[in-house]
């Protein structure tokens, strides 16, 4: 049975999102009831969409890393914690002793939680499971057992559905993808840090006063205020920090508009991408609708996908290009901080993209915010760069040279798996049924009060919710 799971969970690291998704897509419509016909082209067009999401993706990463490289080159800075990327954490996540039966353990803690109506989300984005895989291997490397660390990934499957349901309906209504919810586990647990963030900023005279959403910059700015544009601008500033040398000033200029023409390529072929997915996902989740209208009138199924839906939007990415210069300043300005953030710069807006709900929005709100959860992801990163670095090690991974320990920001910024980590390192199975006690009382209040959650989470108000959604015919 072992090697079953270990065979398994090799294929699909190695065929990534981009294939396994399709299939999952194909045989999820044809069991929902859809058409052969129509699941395998919604399948294909999916694959499709997720090819073209990397491949923008890419680019950005190529662009972003060229410029971090010269501004860490520029400061001068040496750190020891090096930042090798989410597809690093990945391979360490599933290369792990817990990765060999997550896919299991996440497939049953999510029919358990939508049989048993603890949640709405049906999580089918099965490549992501390694963060749940991630969870676990630190609390393996703290404790040595490997039961211990299946009951985190577990625990961390259960609380990302949490998290999904809680969000979904802000996602859904600011994203404009309805029956759609985040599973993700490097964005969601970012969101619970944005809402107590926002409500400080709500509280903080002439910041409260601050809106720059991406229609309210188009409408005072005009052309100058389109995404496209807006990407041209900030790739080009990006470039005179990170290339400008009067020494060599034709290397300069070329470096300089790369920059720009790349970012603004981003900013329009990214929520392209995402357009062409939604193609694809608006047929089956008909069709899942349908089904569970059919079957069960009273319940509602959301369907859980990968962040790269909502990374599209002008608000992330606008954000996200932002935040780079202000993510190097930081590794430089952090007092006791030992990360260089170098590989997973592009992750930034699967950070910063569930805030938008949030803020409605508002860039200027998702800078600040980003601003400090990075800060404290330093940290963070600091704090489990030894964990992380032992578990690449037990899952063989290739450490880079000059490098004595790694990190991802992807999850090695994030709260959420060095606390899970330390609860375990410190109080070991009892600190896991507390931390699971947790959940399961989060869930159950939640259940008590979904709209209220809801609503702090980035959810339209009553009167916003039951507003028309076609214009009355003329």
């Amino acid at each position: 049975m072992e090697s079953f799971f270990t065979g398994l969970q090799d294929v699909i690291s190695k065929l990534g999102a981009s294939v396994i998704l399709p299939i999952i897509i194909f045989v999820m419509g044809l069991i929902l009831g859809a058409k052969p016909g129509k699941a395998f082209r919604s399948g294909v067009t999916i694959g499709i969409a997720f090819v073209g999401i990397n491949l923008v993706i890419g680019l950005m990463w190529t662009s972003l890393s060229n410029v971090a490289q010269a501004m860490v080159t520029r400061t001068g800075v040496s750190l020891t914690t090096v930042d090798v990327g989410w597809p690093s954490a990945a391979a360490i996540a599933f290369g792990s002793s817990v990765g060999t039966f997550v896919i299991a353990i996440a497939i049953v803690v999510n029919l358990v939680m939508l049989f048993a109506r603890l949640t709405k989300t049906l999580n089918i984005d099965v490549w992501n499971y390694w963060h749940f895989a991630f969870v676990g291997s630190l609390v393996v490397v703290v404790t040595g057992s490997l039961w211990m660390g299946i009951l985190a990934a577990a625990i961390a499957a259960a609380f990302m559905l949490l998290l999904a349901d809680w969000t979904a309906p802000g996602v859904q209504d600011f994203y404009q993808i309805p029956g759609l919810s985040i599973p993700h586990g490097t964005s969601a647990p970012f969101a619970l840090l944005a809402i107590p963030l926002n409500w400080v900023l709500d509280r903080i005279p002439g910041v409260n006063r601050l809106k720059a959403d991406p229609e309210t910059v188009q409408e005072k700015f005009g052309v100058f205020g389109e995404p496209v544009i807006l990407g041209l601008v900030i790739g080009f500033v990006l470039g005179l920090i990170g290339f400008w040398d009067s020494a060599d000033i034709q290397g300069s200029i070329v470096n300089v508009l790369t920059t720009a023409i790349n970012l603004a390529a981003v900013m329009l072929l990214l929520p392209r991408m995402v357009q062409i997915l939604m193609e694809g996902l608006i047929p089956i989740s008909e069709a899942a609708r349908e089904f569970m209208h059919k079957r069960f009138s009273d319940r509602e199924v959301y369907i859980g996908l990968d962040s790269a839906i909502l990374i599209g939007h002008p608000a992330a990415i606008s954000t996200a290009l932002v935040l780079v210069p202000i993510t190097v300043l930081l590794a430089v300005i952090l007092p006791g901080n030992r990360v260089l953030p170098f590989a997973d710069l592009a992750v930034i807006p699967f950070v910063v993209c569930m805030f938008a709900p949030i803020t409605r929005g508002n860039i200027i709100r998702m800078i600040i915010i980003g601003t400090v959860v990075i800060a404290i992801g330093f940290y963070v990163g600091t704090a489990m760069g030894p964990q992380f670095t032992q578990a690449a090690v037990d899952a063989n991974f290739q450490m880079p040279e000059n490098a004595t320990q790694i990190i991802s920001i992807a999850d090695g910024f994030s709260w959420w798996p060095l606390l899970v980590m330390s609860v375990a390192s410190v109080a070991g199975w009892v600190g896991l049924l507390v931390i699971l006690a947790v959940v399961a009382a989060m869930v159950y209040f939640y259940l008590r009060n979904p709209r209220e959650w809801e609503r702090i989470a980035g959810a339209p108000q009553e009167e916003e919710a039951a507003a028309p959604t076609i214009a009355p015919a003329k």
